[in-house]
């Protein structure tokens, strides 16, 4: 799809997306809860639906209403064997569901796209190789085979807190009690306190012994419930950097006391107003996007904790310094810093590319509404944020799409 935007003033009021962090780990909660339970406000992003067709795929049902999925739950005992779960470009679905494969002990295959398939999968290679489990990848689809045990895990922290969220969600489910522990540095803390807090909602314990061990105690049962997907922070801050650029802008639904790491841009946008910043985003790496268009036209920045934008959906730091070109910024891309020079900020005079990132598009789109100008792969958006340009269009943002 290719997308022209105009420039203009944002000025309205919109509702935030909901958390597609949070909408995954509550559904596979409700997925593990035997009995009902219904989860609130699950938007129609494409990664979403890929961890609803998967837990079909496992034999789980589940029936939609408006935003609200009700889940028929059941433990990894009961998992159809020689499933194929449809993983589509999820990061977060196949972390997180291959060690509940694992844990039912049937042979379970899970497939994706190349680039999806191409991300780091160590961790849980070395794990299923320690262990003695079955772990076969290829270009196409990873085939595990348990069955998962209980006992102590060690697991790097710079990789992607997804792999110890995997954990959390499989090993309280096993017999015995279970040790995570996690060497330093420890990027994303924040996701793994996500997961904490939606496993606590459907009745299952998780303790941290200190800063870099958890504690899992095994036997437990998932209790089904009614629970509601918060705000998402990470695309909230989309809307709300219109701000920055003269807009008057209200992004409604957002939980102030949410411990959702990304709620962080606020302070980072007002420290790109104030001048060339250095900030560490290895803690909100899915922030990097925006922030770097913001520092684009603005005063420019320095980021560091940037090396795990390469694994990403795209290489996120080359892409953007690629189209942050088109708009005449200069952008250097080290091994984990990235600099975004103050330059003579313009009307790009080509087409920019969405990189088929979600988050790019995004990202580009809102610099549009200061020069006007056309992306191209723009259906990236439906990713994580759907409504995005319906967004724009109703905070008087001129959009016209059409398809490529």
């Amino acid at each position: 799809m290719r997308v022209v935007i105009s420039k203009n003033t944002a000025r309205g009021r919109i509702k935030a997306p909901p958390s597609k962090s949070m909408a995954h780990r509550l559904l596979i909660c409700a997925a593990l809860a035997e009995g009902e339970s219904t989860v609130r406000g699950i938007s129609d992003c494409e990664d979403v639906a890929a961890t609803i067709d998967c837990m079909r795929a496992l034999g789980i049902e589940t029936a939609r209403c408006g935003d609200d999925v009700t889940v028929k739950g059941r433990t990894p005992d009961r998992f159809l064997s020689g499933a194929t779960l449809p993983c589509r470009e999820s990061g977060s679905t196949l972390r997180f569901l291959i060690p509940l494969a694992l844990s039912s002990g049937k042979t379970t295959m899970l497939t994706g796209t190349p680039s999806l398939m191409s991300r780091p999968m160590g961790v849980y290679e070395k794990m299923c190789l320690e262990r003695g489990l079955t772990y076969i990848s290829d270009d196409k689809t990873i085939t595990v085979k348990g069955p998962l045990s209980s006992g102590e895990y060690n697991v790097v922290g710079n990789v992607s807190s997804q792999f110890i969220s995997g954990l959390i969600f499989a090993l309280p489910t096993l017999k015995g009690d279970s040790i995570i522990r996690i060497t330093p540095p420890i990027e994303s803390r924040s996701y793994i306190e996500l997961t904490i807090e939606a496993v606590k909602l459907f009745g299952i314990s998780v303790v941290w012994e200190d800063e870099r061990t958890l504690y899992i105690r095994g036997g437990q049962r998932y209790i089904a419930g009614d629970v509601s997907v918060e705000g998402d922070y990470s695309g909230a801050a989309f809307p709300e950097a219109l701000n920055i650029f003269g807009g008057e802008v209200e992004v409604e639904g957002l939980n102030p006391d949410s411990i959702q790491g990304d709620r962080v841009y606020r302070r980072y946008f007002d420290m790109l107003c104030r001048g060339v910043p250095t900030i560490h985003i290895g803690d909100c790496p899915d922030l990097a996007p925006i922030l770097f268009a913001v520092a684009a036209a603005k005063c420019g920045g320095v980021f560091s904790g940037t090396r795990r934008l390469k694994i990403k959906e795209s290489d996120r730091a080359g892409a953007m310094a690629e189209e942050l070109a088109k708009f005449g910024s200069s952008v250097t891309v080290y091994d984990d810093k990235v600099v975004v020079y103050p330059t003579s900020f313009h009307k790009p005079s080509v087409t920019l590319s969405s990189h088929n990132d979600h988050r790019i598009v995004m990202s580009l789109a809102i610099l549009l509404t200061l020069t006007g100008g056309e992306i191209v792969g723009a259906e990236a958006v439906s990713k994580s944020y759907p409504d995005f340009f319906e967004h724009l269009i109703s905070l008087g943002i001129g959009v016209e799409m059409y398809e490529s």
